[in-house]
C-alpha cells in the first residue's frame, strides 16, 4: 500500500514557488558535466529546454542536443536528478548515440526541389540547413528544410521537411502551425482581466493581450480597447464580441494551468501571449503559430472559433510545444492533438461556466460543421466518421485530428468509465475497445496524470506506447503502484488496445524507491512488471517467501519443463558500477554430484542473449543465500534480466528466488 501522503510526495511545486527560467540557467551551467555522466560523444552538447521540479528536491531536466554544431532533431532526452547527481534518462526513439558523418553526398538545392514539390501550398520562402535526424531505426545525416507559405483554405503554414542527406529520400515533415479546428459569444455575461485604460490587456496574467487583425492573413493585428470597459455585444456583427470569447478563454486556460498544475503561464516563465481574432475572410480553423493563438471567424464569419474548448485547446498547444515538443505526425501527433482536446476540455470544466457547461464534446458551441455537431467526441472519437477509438499500428499514419482519437477515449474512460451517463446536459456513452467493464476515477486524476506524463516523461517522437509507459508511471509517483488511480490510469489504456509494457500497477507494495532501478523487486505485487512464463510468481506456501508472501519459484515440478520470468531496465550510461543481487534458496530430490535441474540468470541485450550465472541441483541450500552479479558491462542500455529454470524428466529441484536488486552507483 502506498504511504500516507503519497498524493503530495511528488506533486510539482506551485507557480508562485519555483523559478523555471532560474532552474533552467542553473541546469545549463551544468550541461557539460551531464554529458560527461551520460557519457556522451565529442561533439555533443546539451541544451537545456525545461525544467520540472518535484516538491521532495527531484528535477526533471529536458535537454536538446546538438552534433559538432548541428541540430540533432529526435535526439533530446529527460534526465531525472536530484542536485547533480543523475538518475533515470529517457532517450527520444533511443538516441543514445548521435554521431554521423557531416559531409552531404545530396545537393542542398537538390534538397529544397524535393520540400517544396513535397509542400501542399505555393512556397513564399525555402530554407534548409543540415541536420542530424534520428530515424527510428538511427541517427542520419538531413537537410531541415522550412517551407513557408499560405495553404488554400487561407491556414499558414511553416512546414519542416526532412529529407536524407543521402539518398534524398523524404524522412518526415512537422508543421509549426498547429490547427484545432464583457458580453460573449457562447460564455454569456463575463469578467475579463483588461489595463486600466480599458485595453484587452491582462497584466494579473503575464500581459495576455487580445487583437483584432480585420481580416487581414498577417501581422499582430490592433489591440482591442474601449472607452467604457464593457465589451461587446454578444453578436458575432460587433468584431468586440469576439475578442471577448478569445481573451476570456485564454484568461480561464492561464488560471486553470496556474491553480491545478502551478504553471505560470504557456512556457512556465510568467510570460502571457497574444490572442488573433477576425483572421481572415470566413477562414474555418483556428492554430497556434508558436507564439500566439489565432481564431477565424467561421462559415460566413458568424461563428468565431473562440469558444471556451477551442480557446483552451489552442493555448495547449503552447504547452505542449514547451514541454514534450510532441512531433505533428506519427503517434506524436495524435498525442499533441489529444493533448489540447484533453486540457481544452478540462478548462471547459473549471470555467463552470453556464452559458457553457463542460463535456466531453469538442467544439459544440462554434458549429463548424454547420449541422449543430461538435468537431470531435471524446466518449467515441469514430462518431465525427474519420477518428479512430481504438490504437492500432496504423493510427500513426493519420492525420493527427483522426489519430488522436485513442488518446481522447483514452482520457474519456479514464475519467468516467465505460457505459452512459449524463454529462453537461449532453448523453456520453462510451465502451472500451478489450470489451472489459471500466470504473473512472475522475477527470481531475486523469488530467494531473496526463499533465505530468507531458511534462516529464514524452519526447519530441514519442508513441501511443510510451504513453501508456509514461502515465502509468506518472500515475505511480503521484498515487502509489496499488492505488486505485494507477489502476484506472492503467485499465483505461488497454481499454484503447494499447498493449502492456514494463510499466503496471502492484497489487500491495509501495513503488520501488532509492537505488533499486527494477521495479515489484519482491514480487509483493504478484506478476506487476515481470513477463515470461505464467506461474513461477506466486504466493503458495509450498515454499516460503525470504519476505513477504510473494516470491519466484522456478521449477519444483518433478517433470521436463522450462520456465522464465524477466523485467526489461535502463541502467544509466553515467554508471561507474551497476550490479545485480537476489537472494535464492534451493531444494531437490535429486542426489549426487550429477547436474540435473538448472537455474539461469541472463541479460537479454537486443538479440544476444548472456547467462551470467548457473546454478543446479548440485547447489542445494538449507536457507536463503544472496548472490550479486556484476552488470557494468551494461551501462547506457536497456536490458532484460532473466531467471530461466530447466528441469528433467524426474525428480523435482526447486529455485525459489526473493528480494531482487539492480542498482547503479
Amino acid at each position: 500500500m502506498a504511504p500516507a501522503g503519497a498524493a503530495n510526495r511528488s506533486a510539482p511545486l506551485p507557480a508562485s514557488g519555483f523559478d523555471q527560467p532560474a532552474a533552467v540557467q542553473a541546469e545549463q551551467a551544468l550541461t557539460a558535466q551531464t554529458a560527461a555522466a551520460l557519457g556522451l560523444a565529442g561533439g555533443e552538447q546539451l541544451k537545456v529546454r525545461d525544467v520540472v521540479k518535484d516538491a521532495d528536491g527531484t528535477e526533471y531536466v529536458r535537454y536538446d542536443r546538438t552534433y559538432n554544431g548541428l541540430k540533432v532533431v529526435g535526439g533530446d532526452l529527460i534526465v531525472k536528478r536530484k542536485g547533480e547527481t543523475v538518475g533515470q534518462v529517457t532517450y527520444n526513439r533511443g538516441a543514445k548515440a548521435v554521431a554521423v558523418a557531416t559531409k552531404p553526398t545530396l545537393s542542398q538545392s537538390a534538397a529544397l526541389t524535393k520540400a517544396a514539390q513535397s509542400a501542399k501550398f505555393k512556397a513564399t520562402t525555402n530554407k534548409g540547413a543540415l541536420v542530424v535526424f534520428v530515424t527510428p531505426s538511427k541517427p542520419v545525416l538531413a537537410y531541415e528544410v522550412v517551407t513557408t507559405g499560405v495553404k488554400p483554405d487561407q491556414t499558414p503554414s511553416v512546414l519542416h521537411s526532412f529529407i536524407d542527406a543521402k539518398s534524398g529520400a523524404l524522412l518526415d515533415q512537422d508543421d509549426e502551425i498547429k490547427t484545432g479546428t464583457g458580453n460573449s459569444m457562447y460564455s454569456g455575461t463575463v469578467s475579463i482581466g483588461t489595463s486600466g485604460s480599458f485595453s484587452m490587456t491582462d497584466p494579473s496574467r503575464g500581459g495576455n493581450y487580445t487583437t483584432d487583425l480585420n481580416g487581414a492573413t498577417s501581422g499582430n493585428g490592433t489591440t482591442f480597447t474601449d472607452p467604457d470597459d464593457t465589451w461587446g455585444t454578444g453578436a458575432a456583427s460587433n468584431r468586440q464580441t469576439a475578442g471577448v470569447d478569445a481573451h476570456y478563454g485564454a484568461q480561464l486556460t492561464w488560471d486553470y494551468y496556474k491553480n491545478v498544475h502551478g504553471r505560470n503561464g504557456i512556457f512556465n516563465n510568467g510570460q502571457g501571449a497574444r490572442s488573433r481574432t477576425h483572421y481572415g475572410n470566413s477562414y474555418v480553423n483556428a492554430f497556434w503559430d508558436g507564439t500566439q493563438m489565432t481564431y477565424g471567424d467561421g462559415s460566413g464569419n458568424t461563428h468565431p472559433l473562440t469558444a471556451i474548448d477551442v480557446a483552451g485547446h489552442e493555448m495547449s498547444h503552447g504547452v505542449t510545444e514547451a514541454t514534450a515538443n510532441l512531433n505533428y505526425s506519427g503517434d506524436a501527433g495524435g498525442l499533441n492533438e489529444a493533448t489540447s482536446d484533453i486540457f481544452g476540455t478540462m478548462v471547459e470544466f473549471s470555467a463552470n461556466n453556464s452559458s457553457d457547461p463542460g463535456d466531453y464534446l469538442i467544439g459544440e458551441k462554434i458549429n463548424i460543421n454547420g449541422n449543430g455537431t461538435p468537431l470531435r467526441y471524446m466518449d467515441k472519437p469514430s462518431k465525427d466518421g474519420a477518428s479512430k477509438d481504438c490504437w492500432t499500428t496504423s493510427t500513426g499514419g493519420l492525420d493527427p485530428h483522426y489519430s488522436s482519437g485513442p488518446l481522447n477515449h483514452w482520457f474519456y474512460l479514464a475519467s468516467e468509465g465505460t457505459g452512459s451517463k449524463v454529462i453537461g446536459g449532453v448523453t456520453h456513452s462510451s465502451t472500451a475497445c478489450n470489451g472489459a467493464t471500466i470504473t473512472g476515477i475522475g477527470r481531475d486524476v486523469a488530467a494531473k496524470v496526463w499533465y505530468r506524463t507531458l511534462s516529464t516523461k514524452l519526447s519530441s517522437g514519442s508513441t501511443y506506447k510510451d504513453a501508456r509507459e509514461g502515465a502509468i508511471n506518472s500515475a505511480i509517483e503521484l498515487y502509489g503502484a496499488d492505488s486505485a488511480q494507477c489502476k484506472g490510469i492503467e485499465a483505461a489504456f488497454s481499454g484503447i488496445s494499447v498493449p502492456a509494457g514494463a510499466a503496471a500497477c502492484g497489487g500491495g507494495t509501495t513503488p520501488p524507491t532509492g537505488d533499486n532501478l527494477l521495479q515489484n523487486p519482491g514480487f509483493e505485487s504478484g506478476t506487476a512488471n515481470w513477463t515470461g512464463t505464467a506461474g513461477p510468481i506466486n504466493n503458495d506456501t509450498g515454499r516460503p517467501a525470504r519476505t513477504g508472501s510473494w516470491k519466484l519459484w522456478l521449477q519444483g515440478n518433478g517433470r521436463a519443463t522450462t520456465e522464465n520470468v524477466g523485467q526489461s531496465v535502463a541502467i544509466p550510461a553515467s554508471a561507474t558500477a551497476a550490479s545485480l543481487s537476489f537472494w535464492i534458496r534451493i531444494d531437490t530430490a535429486e542426489s549426487g554430484s550429477t547436474v540435473y535441474d538448472t537455474a539461469k540468470v541472463q541479460v537479454v541485450d537486443g538479440s544476444t542473449t548472456s547467462t551470467l550465472a548457473t546454478y543446479s541441483n548440485v547447489n542445494k541450500t538449507t536457507a536463503y543465500v544472496q548472490k550479486t552479479l556484476n552488470l557494468t558491462a551494461y551501462k547506457g542500455k536497456t536490458v532484460t534480466v532473466k531467471f530461466v529454470g530447466q528441469e528433467d524428466s524426474s525428480l523435482q529441484t526447486s529455485f525459489v528466488i526473493d528480494d531482487t536488486s539492480l542498482t547503479a552507483s
